[in-house]
């Protein structure tokens, strides 16, 4: 867990401030501003306190009127101004400016999962890591990397998805000169080029079935077999795979491996939708604008607290991908100098279901029950506003194609049941 020193001036005019911080996955310290410090550290001051701030610190200022970002400049540190009104966004922005490579967490939950996710870190086991699109899967990878002893080696990030499928195993575990028509050169493989490091393998589910059994051989033997070598290379690699659909129900309906499912499933890791840890929200808005803004562009686009509200309670079917979509537009359209609501082109949340009574069952209402729900409804007001094309409604959504025939799937399979 990163630490961030803050000083008690600030913990004393907003105390609100360290608990969004500890939520964020932040390890608070509360400091004297003029207490000494080691090398590299940031500290949270008010402006009043920059006598003793150095550049890889952030001066707050509360007061009312329009907010503000100035980003760290010229030996300056950043300098944030907001009032009550915009305080829940400026604490998000707060901890986002120092986040580094540590993936935008702001729901307890949240932060629970990259405290298990440290531990795991520091062991050199296989990871598994499930999830929908765009709920931040090669972000918890590559923070694995991070925190793990391979951190200084490379990490090579791969979509399997991607991969020609004729061409899979050459690029995986690598080829020699001539070993088939067009090979001129020999090529190490992905295998050999994160030696030492960390290869992430994403929708691992997408390869087919005879290349999941060489890729269970080099989990289990530390070697590759270049295609067209007649003998094995070992290789030091720590391999994350990772999955958007259930990985055991694949191998239940024989498209995946059982073997190479329990030998990738050594350290599981779950990744829930955004709808189900509304908490990140803020936070991850704060990074994405972070990200799409030009530093050196001093007047940084705040959205209202009415937009947040409407962040909030949006469903996110396409999760951080769609909020990364939808941040972009509202920047590029919007009228006035912030992102008001209107800018934001989402559909309003859904009405909260109303429960009737009935006979016929009393089974509770399970909360994935409704989430699953309410991602189903939207991929049908999608296909009904795209007039059923597909592509259209995948960008619609902020979701990929595939990921949506898997959605028409499971609601063919719900019809069917």
């Amino acid at each position: 867990m990163p630490s961030l020193d803050m000083s008690h001036r600030v913990c004393a005019l907003v105390p609100g401030l360290q608990h969004w911080l500890e939520n964020a996955f932040y390890d608070v310290r509360l400091v004297d501003a003029a207490s000494p410090r080691e090398k590299g550290e940031a500290r949270v001051l008010l402006t009043t306190e920059i006598a003793h701030a150095t550049h890889r610190d952030i001066l707050i200022d509360v007061r009312e009127g329009t907010p503000s970002l100035l980003h760290a400049a010229n030996g300056l540190p950043a300098r944030i101004a907001f009032g009550l009104e915009d305080m829940g966004f400026a604490f998000a922005l707060i901890a986002e400016l120092v986040r580094g490579s540590i993936p935008a967490v702001g729901d307890p939950s949240s932060a629970r999962l990259m405290t298990l996710a440290s531990r795991i870190a520091r062991s050199d086991a296989t990871v598994l890591i499930q999830g929908d699109t765009g709920t931040g899967k090669e972000g918890m990878a590559r923070f694995l990397h991070a925190q793990s002893g391979r951190s200084g080696r490379d990490f090579i990030a791969v979509n399997c998805a991607a991969l020609p499928e004729t061409m899979m195993e050459a690029m995986l575990f690598g080829h020699r000169k001539g070993s088939f028509t067009g090979a001129a050169n020999a090529s190490e493989g992905l295998f050999l080029a994160a030696d030492g490091g960390t290869l992430f393998l994403d929708e691992i589910a997408e390869l087919p079935l005879t290349l999941q059994a060489k890729l269970l051989r080099a989990l289990q033997e530390g070697e590759v077999l270049p295609v067209g070598a007649t003998h094995p290379v070992p290789v030091n690699v720590r391999v994350i795979a990772a999955c958007n659909r259930n990985l055991a129900a694949e191998c239940a309906a024989g498209r995946f491996r059982e073997d190479l499912y329990w030998r990738l499933n050594v350290m599981p890791l779950e990744l829930r939708p955004l709808v189900e840890r509304r908490g990140d929200i803020a936070a991850i808005a704060a990074a994405l604008l972070l990200r799409q803004q030009d530093a050196a562009n001093a007047s940084f686009v705040w959205p209202t607290a009415q937009a947040m509200e409407k962040l909030v309670h949006h469903i996110w079917p396409g999760n951080a991908r769609e909020l990364g979509n939808v941040l972009q537009r509202a920047i590029v359209l919007r009228e006035g100098d912030r992102i008001e609501a209107e800018d934001l082109n989402i559909t309003a949340a859904p009405q909260p279901v109303r429960l009737v009574t009935t006979p016929v069952s009393s089974a509770p209402v399970r909360l994935q029950d409704v989430a699953r729900h309410s991602k189903l409804e939207a991929i049908r007001h999608a296909l009904r506003e795209t007039d059923g094309h597909r592509a259209a409604a995948a960008r619609k959504l902020g979701i990929s194609e595939r990921t949506l025939r898997y959605r028409l799937a499971e609601m063919r399979e719900l019809a069917a049941a």
